[in-house]
């Protein structure tokens, strides 16, 4: 792993993925809408900045050009298919055995075998509704983005995210491939863990085509999953 390209650099878990990227002496590409390109002001001498709309498939196209991993944080901006048009354009593009590493929460499901509670399904519901009829996101088109990257036969993983918090890195998160794992309990991971958790399935051939749930490897259900 040499080079690599974060779609979606801007954001906070971007620019965690962008500093454990570059610790690692990865060159990196970093794409980003055109008013985000700011909020990399600190790496601007150390990496490559593309940007723009990250679903434009050229854009995308000159981005992952060369690049041994892409990973890809699927946000679901709008009503214009924002994370499925970024999804296909990274598949369609990337090089041919580049790893692809996609982000995502735990509401995606691959096989159907996840367990949510109640309380889950019902914010998920709300939440879906609202979003889109402010059209501020399509958290439908987040699954459609997945089930298309199911279907690929790319050397793709799809990392599931559970809440989110600041703080010190914990060290790398646990996970399972089934929400509802008794290890997942806590639903809470450290930001930059989750970051940390992306980069290292770059090198990590035991994931490919697997849907990590994860959680924090301090967490009281990981901890008594532990011992």
């Amino acid at each position: 792993m040499k080079k690599v390209c974060i779609v979606g650099a801007s954001g906070k878990l971007g620019r965690y993925m962008v500093r454990q990227a570059l610790d690692r002496g990865y060159q990196v590409v970093g794409v980003c809408r055109e008013r985000s390109v700011p909020k990399l002001a600190e790496f601007a001498d150390r990496i490559t900045v593309v940007p723009g709309p990250t679903n434009d498939p050229e854009l995308i196209r000159e981005a992952v050009a060369g690049c041994d991993g892409v990973l890809t944080v699927l946000v679901p901006w709008g009503v214009r298919q924002y994370s499925s048009g970024t999804a296909q354009a990274v598949l369609d593009h990337a090089e041919p055995e580049a790893r692809l590493i996609f982000s995502c929460g735990w509401h995606i499901t691959r096989d159907g075998e996840d367990k949510y509670s109640w309380k889950f399904r019902a914010f998920l519901r709300v939440a879906t509704r609202l979003a889109r009829l402010v059209r501020a996101a399509e958290i439908d088109d987040q699954v459609e983005a997945c089930r298309r990257i199911f279907a690929s036969d790319r050397r793709w993983t799809v990392v599931r995210g559970s809440d989110l918090e600041e703080g010190e890195s914990q060290g790398l998160p646990v996970w399972s491939r089934h929400v509802g794992d008794p290890i997942l309990e806590s639903n809470l991971t450290r930001r930059v863990d989750f970051a940390l958790f992306m980069v290292e399935a770059l090198a990590d051939d035991t994931l490919v085509q697997e849907t990590p749930a994860i959680v924090g490897c301090r967490t009281p259900s990981a901890l008594a999953a532990a011992s």
